[in-house]
C-alpha cells in the first residue's frame, strides 16, 4: 500500500476543509453547504482569518493558521496542535473557526515534520514541546488586547503535545484531549507485549511526514522487538503521565475523550493518567475507535464531544457558569444502546463484582475447580482478534454494525473456551474486568491474548473487551501466574445471552514471544484458582 493513501482518519473530507479555509480567505461560500457557509460568514463577521508561520524550536517554521479578534477587548485564547496526519492543521478548520465565533482568539498548527512545517517529527518530545510555547506566544503578539486565559486543545497526537506542554508552561489554563494517550510506553507494550498493528499503522500514516532518525528508530525497534527499555524511556518522556504532578499542582483542568474499543491508545492507560489527575477533570467514553467519536465534528456537523469541548472551555476559560461543572467526572456511552450514562467519578462507574472461575469442560463456574488442564497450540490465528483493521472498524461499530465472531468456528486446539451460563436479566459491565490465569509454558517466552465476548443463543458473538500478556522471565516449563486488566468497557450483556472467554496465542494485533507451535497449558491451582472478575454497574 502507498503509504500516503493510509490514514488514521479515514472519515476526514480533506477537499471540503480546503474549500471551507478558501472561502474563509475570500469570503466566497458559493461552493461550500448552507450550514458551512454560515460557519465561515459567522467567524468572519468578528475575526480575521490568515495563514501565518510561527518561529519554533531550533529556527524551524511551523505552519499555522490564525483566527484574530481586532477589537481591543479582553478575551481568552486557544491553541491547537495537529493530529498525526499530512494535512496538518486543516482538520481543525471548521473548530477554530466556531471557537473565533464563540469569542476566542484561536492558532492551530501543523506539528512539526507534518504538512508544511520545517523540522523533523519528535513524537511530543521537547521540540514539540517548545513549539507549542511559542505557538503561544505568537497568538499572544498578535492579539489586539489582553489575553484573560489560555486553553491548548488537541486530537490524537495533538491532544498529547497540548498535554504535555500545559505541563511545561505554567500559562495554560485548561486543556482539552481528545483520543489521547497518557502513558504513551503502555500504548506501545501493554502487559509486556508488543502492539506491533498500532505501530505499523503510526509508521504508515507518516508515510510523508519527515520523521527524525530517533523516532525512525524507536518505531523500528519496537517493531524488531529489539533494544525495548530504550523504546520506554524514550517513550517515558513524552507521557502525559510523567509530568501528572506538575498538572495536578496546579489543578489544570483537562477534559479527556476516548473510544472503548480504542486501537492506537488502549483506554487503560489514558484512564491511569485520568484517576490521577487532582484538577478538575472530565472524561467522555464513547462506541468506536480512534478519533471517531469526535470526527463528525471536525466537518462541522453537530458533535457531542465537540460541544462538550465548547463548554469546557467555555467554563474554565470564558467563566461562564454553564454547568459543566457539575455533571460528574465521567460520562459513559453504552455499547450498544448507545445510552449515555453520567457518574459523579471513575470509581462509582463500578459497584460491585461478579467472579466467575474457569473450571474443567470450558464453563465460567461460581465455583472453583482444581486439578484441572486445558492445552492450546501456539501460531495459529483464530477467528477471535481485536478488530478486523486498526480505526476502520470502529466506525463500523459507529454505524452499528460491530464485527459479527463465528464462536462456533474457533477451533478448541488452538484457544481455549470458557463460556458462562445465560444471563437471566441485562448484565450491565461497567468497569475493568480482571483475568487470573495460571498457565504451563513449555519455552522460557510465551504470549496471549484474552477475549471477553457476548454471545447471543445462536451463536454469534461481539467482542466487549480484550488484554494480551507476555511472559518473558519465567524459566522453561514452569508455571506461569498472569493477573492482568483488561481494557476498560460499559456492555449490556442482553439477558439469554452468555458471557465467552477466549484465551489463545496468536493475534496479528500485536507481536507474540511464542515459539512456532509451542503449547501453553491452562490450569487452576487451589491456591489461586483462575477467575474472571466481571465489574458490574
Amino acid at each position: 500500500m502507498d503509504p500516503a493513501a493510509f490514514s488514521l482518519y479515514p472519515e476526514l473530507d480533506a477537499p471540503a476543509l480546503t474549500a471551507f479555509v478558501a472561502a474563509l480567505e475570500s469570503g466566497d461560500t458559493g461552493l461550500l453547504a448552507p450550514a458551512r457557509a454560515a460557519q465561515v460568514a459567522e467567524a468572519r463577521s468578528v475575526a480575521v482569518f490568515s495563514r501565518t508561520k510561527v518561529a519554533g524550536a531550533e529556527g524551524d517554521l511551523i505552519d499555522a493558521a490564525l483566527w484574530r479578534h481586532t477589537r481591543p477587548d479582553p478575551r481568552p485564547v486557544i491553541v491547537m496542535p495537529s493530529p498525526w496526519t499530512d494535512f496538518g492543521w486543516l482538520p481543525y478548520a471548521v473548530q477554530g473557526s466556531v471557537f473565533a465565533a464563540r469569542g476566542y482568539n484561536v492558532l492551530a498548527y501543523s506539528a512539526r515534520g507534518f504538512g508544511d512545517s520545517e523540522g523533523e517529527v519528535d513524537v511530543a518530545g521537547p521540540l514539540d514541546v517548545a513549539d507549542g510555547s511559542r505557538a503561544l506566544d505568537h497568538l499572544i503578539e498578535r492579539t489586539a488586547g489582553p489575553v484573560t486565559r489560555i486553553g491548548f486543545l488537541g486530537d490524537s497526537y495533538g491532544s498529547g503535545i497540548a498535554q504535555l506542554v500545559a505541563a511545561h508552561d505554567a500559562r495554560v489554563d485548561a486543556v482539552v484531549a481528545l483520543s489521547t494517550w497518557g502513558d504513551l510506553g503502555e500504548a506501545f507494550l501493554e502487559n509486556r507485549t508488543r502492539h506491533v498493528a498500532a505501530v505499523e499503522a503510526l509508521f504508515r500514516a507518516a508515510g510523508r511526514a519527515r520523521l527524525s532518525p530517533q523516532t525512525q528508530s524507536v518505531f523500528e525497534n519496537v517493531l524488531a522487538n529489539r533494544d525495548i527499555e530504550a523504546a520506554l524511556r524514550w517513550a517515558a518522556s513524552r507521557s502525559p503521565f510523567t509530568h501528572v504532578k506538575e498538572l495536578s499542582r496546579r489543578q489544570v483542568p483537562v477534559y479527556f475523550s476516548h473510544a472503548w474499543h480504542e486501537t492506537l491508545f488502549p483506554a487503560n492507560q489514558t484512564l491511569k493518567m485520568f484517576n490521577e489527575l487532582a484538577g478538575p477533570k472530565r472524561l467522555d467514553l464513547s462506541v468506536g475507535d480512534h478519533s471517531g467519536p469526535e470526527m463528525s465534528g471536525m466537518t462541522g456537523l453537530p458533535n457531542r464531544i465537540w460541544t462538550t469541548a465548547h463548554r469546557w472551555f467555555d467554563h474554565h476559560l470564558g467563566g461562564v457558569d454553564n454547568g459543566i461543572a457539575d455533571e460528574g467526572q465521567v460520562l459513559a456511552e453504552v455499547m450498544w444502546s448507545r445510552t449515555l450514562e453520567p457518574r459523579p467519578n471513575w470509581q462509582s462507574v463500578t459497584e460491585h463484582v461478579r467472579r466467575l472461575y474457569l473450571v474443567d469442560g470450558g464453563e465460567l463456574a461460581d465455583t472453583p475447580e482444581a486439578g484441572w488442564s486445558t492445552r492450546v497450540l501456539c501460531g495459529v490465528d483464530t477467528p477471535a482478534t481485536v478488530a478486523d483493521a486498526v480505526v476502520r472498524s470502529g466506525y463500523d461499530e459507529m454505524a452499528g454494525r460491530p464485527k459479527a465472531y463465528r464462536t462456533g468456528d474457533i477451533d478448541r486446539t488452538v484457544a481455549a473456551v470458557w463460556v458462562a451460563d445465560p444471563e437471566p436479566e441485562t448484565a450491565r459491565l461497567r468497569g475493568v474486568p480482571r483475568l487470573r490465569v495460571t498457565y504451563r509454558a513449555a519455552n522460557p517466552k510465551s504470549t496471549f491474548v484474552a477475549y471477553l465476548l457476548d454471545v447471543a443463543p445462536d451463536g454469534t458473538g461481539r467482542i466487549i473487551t480484550h488484554a494480551p500478556y507476555t511472559d518473558l522471565a519465567s524459566p522453561p516449563d514452569s508455571l506461569v501466574k498472569a493477573d492482568i486488566e483488561l481494557q476498560a468497557t460499559a456492555y449490556d450483556v442482553p439477558r439469554g445471552h452468555r458471557v465467552m472467554l477466549v484465551v489463545d496465542g496468536r493475534d496479528p494485533f500485536y507481536g507474540d514471544a511464542n515459539l512456532p507451535r509451542a503449547t501453553l497449558g491452562f490450569t487452576s491451582p487451589e491456591a489461586t484458582p483462575s477467575c474472571l472478575d466481571l465489574p458490574l454497574g
